[in-house]
């Protein structure tokens, strides 16, 4: 009985997990969005959600600028509103985030 338990839970968890992984990005707020598209600066709270391991928004990394483009290892560097961010250019994943750049 146990057993069956924590089989269940084990399976669970491990579904649980895998749909995590595999969620899309959230998109910027409609507001956001529009500031984006008009040329404005995002608000200082958006950096705060930076963080290694978790997915860029897609616009955000269309609203930066790319420094450098590794092909070799799919990686892209950008630089937005004063921050440089490196990414996995197919997923977006934060790889590394060169604080005090600009």
């Amino acid at each position: 009985m146990n057993k069956v338990i924590v089989l269940s839970l084990l399976t669970f968890s491990l579904t649980l997990g895998l749909n995590q992984a595999n969620a899309k990005p959230e998109k910027l707020p409609p507001g956001l969005e529009k500031k984006l598209q008009q040329g404005k600066p995002l608000p200082p709270g958006w950096q705060k959600k930076l963080q290694v391991g978790e997915r860029l928004d897609p616009d955000i990394y269309d609203h930066g600028k790319v420094i450098y483009r590794d092909r070799d290892r799919d990686l892209v560097t950008i630089s937005v509103e004063g921050r440089v961010i490196r990414v996995l250019e197919n997923t977006l994943e934060i790889v590394e985030i060169l604080k005090g750049m600009r």
